[in-house]
């Protein structure tokens, strides 16, 4: 028996934790629907000598079999005996071919559309915008808590910026609504997909590793409950118990406090996203008695170099910036990952 088989899609086109001071008042358009991606449709087909096959679509199998020598009488009996051994040695992998068209198709459609989004933030995203635009991430995907599987990357922040915590954030959330507008004319994206790619794209801008975000992700019709972000006044040990309710590690604490060299906490270039956090936490120039030098930093900030388990990896990454962008790329995706609840495939 020889067989070939052919697929076919149908597809359609500050502080990054604690708050700051500045806010004013726009209208926004939110939530964003989510929609999926229509199911490809798969063509399979299965011949046997010298049969004739018909094409279909819709998932059909189309067999058609004729004697080659002569017009028996038993047509009938013959084609479905036919049927019956065609379909058992083709059903697996039609099957397979069925969930790998699947695959692709989604596939193909994510990676149009993550495009898409990309292209619409650089169009509206500057460096000296950066710190912003990644300091939402953390505030919406921030109030994540394990134990009571609530919060986290859902778009929730667009109910939440008149909370203090999120003083500042509506220009930035403004900012990236030009570009979400253009997006949703193509294909309708959600607030937390929209915000994570952004924070991913304002890293890579200012000279940070590239971060690739899986889409998908839906939105919250409702504010995520309050004081789940972590307090800027907290000490190691309060920084590392909130972390770990979220199901970050003290090796992604300390790379995600490293995002803090964007902004005006006074590490290094505010618009270059490098080591410079940790080769300043090791100076400790809050200790000086001079001006400007004691306001370097968050208390939280300072409070890593009191802790010897951060303090191992201040120093890793103050030696050695490679190891900083692959850990905090890794440390990203989990916490723009961290409960997200994803479209159905």
């Amino acid at each position: 028996m020889s067989m070939s088989s052919s697929i076919l899609f149908n597809c359609k086109p500050g502080s990054l934790l604690c708050s700051s001071t500045s806010s004013f008042l726009f209208k926004f358009k939110f939530p964003a629907s989510s929609q999926c991606s229509p199911l490809p449709t798969v063509e399979f087909h299965a011949t046997t000598p010298r049969a004739s096959t018909h094409t279909h679509t819709h998932n059909h199998i189309s067999i058609e079999n004729e004697s080659s020598s002569v017009a028996s009488t038993n047509t009938s009996t013959s084609r479905r005996r036919a049927l019956v051994f065609v379909a058992a040695t083709t059903t697996p992998l039609l099957l397979l071919f069925n969930h790998e068209a699947f695959a692709v198709g989604l596939a193909t459609t994510t990676s149009e559309n993550y495009l898409l989004i990309k292209e619409e933030v650089r169009k509206v995203l500057s460096k000296a915008k950066a710190a912003g635009v990644l300091r939402l991430v953390f505030h919406d995907a921030g109030t994540f808590d394990m134990d009571e599987n609530s919060g986290g990357m859902n778009g929730s922040i667009v109910y939440e910026l008149d909370r203090p915590e999120n003083a500042g954030l509506k220009k930035p959330m403004k900012i990236l609504e030009k570009a979400k507008t253009e997006v949703d004319a193509v294909k309708p994206v959600s607030w937390a997909d929209m915000i994570a790619v952004a924070g991913a794209e304002a890293v890579s801008l200012c000279g940070g590793p590239t971060i690739p975000v899986p889409l998908g992700r839906l939105d919250s019709m409702e504010p995520d409950p309050e004081g789940k972000l972590p307090q800027e006044s907290l000490d190691a040990p309060g920084l590392k118990q909130s972390f770990q309710r979220k199901g970050l590690l003290t090796q992604e604490l300390v790379a995600l406090s490293g995002a803090h060299t964007l902004g005006s906490k006074g590490f290094g270039n505010p618009t270059v996203f490098d080591n410079s956090y940790f080769k300043i936490l090791l100076q400790k120039p809050w200790t000086s008695s001079g001006g400007m030098a004691s306001m370097i930093g968050l208390p939280s900030d300072r409070a890593l170099t009191d802790d010897n388990e951060c303090l191992r990896w201040i120093t890793k990454y103050a030696e050695n910036q490679s190891m900083f962008f692959e850990d905090f790329k890794n440390a990203y995706t989990k916490l723009v990952n961290s409960g997200a609840k994803w479209k159905s495939m």
